[in-house]
Parts: structure tokens; C-alpha cells; sequence
């Protein structure tokens, strides 16, 4: 699982830094409850991050699904520059969470 998502991390990685999703509807879905998910290394969360997020890492969101809450919880999810947060929103996804959305880049926020 880990080369997966390692492979695919490094596939988004070649994509332009922009947001995927509209970063309005990422504000709402925070202020109306969404979990709000840094999903970069500890390091990096730990140098800064967004206002009231949690950090699990991409290549550990499966492992840690239920720290994510049920599959109908919002959830935003963001990293560096938005190859990350695409792995771990494709893999909520297939875990069944149907409110996913991946800001991409942390300073899309």
C-alpha cells in the first residue's frame, strides 16, 4: 500500500500547484464542521499549519481512517503543493467518504 500511494504521490507531484477545489466551498465546509486534514509529514505541520487542522500524513490515511470520523463527514484535505492531498483524497474516496474536498496547496486556503 505504502509504494502505491508513494507512486502516485510522486505522479501528482509533476501537476501544476493550484487548488483542485474551490477554496470557498472548503471555508464553508470548515465553518459548518468538515474535519480539516494537513496531510504532510509531521515536520512540516509542525513548522505551520492551517487554524484548527490535524495531521495525518497521506500515506497513513488508510491506516487511520477512523481518526477521519464516518464515510458522510466532510472533510478538507491540503498539503504543499497538492499531489499529496490528491492521494489522500482519492483514498477517502475509496473508503467510501463521499464529502471530500482537496483544497491541493496549503496556501490555497
Amino acid at each position: 500500500m505504502y509504494r502505491l500511494l508513494l507512486g502516485l504521490s510522486l505522479m501528482f507531484a509533476a501537476l501544476p500547484a493550484c487548488a483542485t477545489e474551490d477554496s470557498t466551498a472548503a471555508h464553508e465546509a470548515v465553518a459548518a464542521g468538515a474535519k480539516l486534514i494537513d496531510v504532510r509529514s509531521p515536520e512540516e505541520y509542525a513548522s505551520g499549519h492551517l487554524d484548527g487542522a490535524v495531521n495525518i500524513p497521506f500515506d497513513q490515511v488508510a491506516e487511520r481512517i477512523r481518526e477521519v470520523g464516518p464515510p458522510d463527514a466532510a472533510v478538507v484535505v491540503y498539503c504543499q503543493s497538492g499531489g499529496r492531498s490528491g492521494v489522500a483524497a482519492q483514498v477517502l474516496r475509496e473508503a467510501g467518504f463521499t464529502k471530500v474536498i482537496d483544497i491541493g496547496p496549503m496556501h490555497a486556503w
